[in-house]
């Protein structure tokens, strides 16, 4: 909608609203300080309305702003990701821009595949939130635990999967080699 077409439903929507509240323009003129002939032309769309003229009309109705103008509706702010099945796992991918810092929600079925660990460029971070994940990086074979989290470059030879115990999901925040995630944690009271 054009910038015109939301001016032109202005007056209308004004005119609208002071009526459904049964105020008269004498009343709204009172009450905003407005003249009644500059309300009468407002309504009307022989004047264009201004941020000057609206505030005093939108305080006098006890109405936002937004609902004199027509605003558009805020748009749904959920993530509604296709989920994506690889080998055996769903990811629901949490970001939409391509490169930089993604995020996925990742399902891994209970299994009992060998670790295969790779390599690629990058920093990666996990956060287990049920089940229980293996997780293979370098030397180390790992379990980790509904709560606990990892981070790793992932030029490190790394796998994750199932324990074989059941399914686990986590979350993985990947990016670029450089971008790593920073976890603040709390120092131990000793």
């Amino acid at each position: 909608m054009t910038t015109d077409e939301v001016l032109a439903e202005v007056g209308p929507r004004l005119r609208r609203l002071r009526k459904e509240r049964e105020v008269t323009l004498a009343a709204l003129s009172e009450s905003t300080g407005i003249s009644v002939s500059t309300l009468s032309r407002l309504e009307s769309g022989l004047r264009k309305p201004s941020l000057e003229l609206l505030l005093p009309i939108a305080q006098a109705h006890q109405v936002p702003l937004d609902e004199l103008v027509g605003a558009p509706p805020v748009g749904d702010p959920r993530v509604r990701a296709e989920p994506i099945v690889r080998h055996g796992r769903t990811f629901w991918p949490l970001t939409r821009q391509p490169g930089g810092l993604q995020a996925f929600k990742v399902l891994v079925p209970r299994s009992d595949e060998e670790p295969e660990p790779r390599t690629h460029e990058g920093y990666e971070w996990l956060y287990v939130m049920s089940g229980r994940l293996r997780v293979v990086l370098g030397e180390h074979d790992v379990v980790m635990a509904a709560g606990e989290a990892a981070e790793f470059d992932t030029r490190v030879p790394h796998w994750f999967g199932s324990t074989g115990e059941g399914p686990a999901e986590f979350l993985s925040l990947f990016g670029p080699q450089g971008e790593r995630m920073h976890v603040r944690a709390r120092p131990r009271k000793g």
